[in-house]
């Protein structure tokens, strides 16, 4: 399995179905888990897919309706029982703060960890997140009410030392992290050795782009240009491309197309509309336009590779 990972919990769209859970990923990044969007039942998804409650920090909120955000209350209760103490932080656009609000000041007076709210301006792409292993941008969607996307870029790792080379030149402990850095190393000759004569590349930082809800809408092909993972919802067959127009989603040969556009290396669809019986027929949609395309499900854990 690699080290960075999407854990599906719910890929269904608004309407309650026994097929499918509201929208819910986690972003597994060497152990490291970040949530985007958290629809009713997440938390007991994580629990069928034993996922570790105190690994989570980040919540990215794409947008406020209900099959996207319905869960947060009840995950932070669960959270606040657990005891956790470090912070919270949700990510997610204006307005937020007035939903959430009011049910934390009912139902979760006295929790042992504050909540940090940022509010995320969904009409521009902008960097919302850093830490020591990744970045996440927004990615502005086109849906019926502010919606944003999310990018998450790894940084780039540290090169691996050569231990043959690092022995032969008795290259003390003190001086590997600058060279896994990209230092050269200085003998105490004064000779010169070169970083690339002590070690190998390290393996392509990896990008993960998620894009639920939206319309077809090709804005956003420059900003997920060529990442190893796409998530593109995927609500209607082309019959209803007139529904999905209406209601600001895309149909599966429309996530392909972007997909296609944007050069991605896999397409994973999802947020099914409850109409289908058989998901099937948006995967054989899609396929025509873009091959590489698999269908999301509850439990699927996928690789970004």
């Amino acid at each position: 399995m690699a080290d960075f990972n999407i854990h599906i919990l719910g890929c269904g769209s608004a309407f309650p179905t026994t097929r499918h859970m509201a929208t819910s990923q986690i972003v597994n990044l060497r152990d490291k888990l970040y949530m985007i969007d958290c629809g009713e039942g997440t938390q007991v998804q994580m629990r069928h897919m034993r996922i570790k409650f105190n690994r989570l920090n980040h919540i990215f909120i794409s947008h406020l309706h209900g099959d996207h955000c319905f869960g947060l209350p009840g995950l932070i209760s669960t959270l606040g029982m657990l005891g956790r103490t470090g912070d919270l932080f949700i990510h997610a656009p204006k307005g937020i703060e007035d939903y959430l609000q009011p049910i934390l000041n009912l139902f979760n007076k006295g929790l042992p960890f504050r909540i940090q709210l940022n509010q995320i301006d969904a009409s521009r792409q902008a960097l919302i997140m850093e830490d020591r292993s990744m970045e996440v941008y927004s990615i502005p969607l086109n849906h019926r009410t502010p919606t944003c996307g999310f990018l998450f870029a790894e940084k780039q790792k540290e090169a691996h030392l050569i231990r043959e080379m690092i022995d032969f030149y008795q290259i003390p402990i003190k001086c590997l992290c600058q060279i896994k850095q990209g230092a050269d190393y200085t003998a105490p000759n004064g000779e010169i050795i070169p970083n690339n004569r002590l070690t190998l590349p390290a393996e392509p930082a990896k990008r993960y782009a998620y894009c639920s809800d939206t319309a077809y809408f090709p804005t956003i092909i420059p900003i997920i240009s060529n990442v190893d993972l796409l998530y593109h919802e995927a609500t209607f067959a082309e019959a209803e491309k007139e529904r999905a127009k209406e209601t600001y989603h895309s149909t599966a040969a429309q996530a392909a197309e972007i997909a296609k556009r944007a050069n991605v290396k896999k397409l994973v669809i999802g947020h099914f509309s409850a109409r289908y019986e058989d998901d099937t027929i948006l995967k054989t949609e899609a396929i025509r336009v873009f091959p590489d395309t698999i269908l999301a499900k509850e439990g699927l854990v996928l690789p970004v590779e």
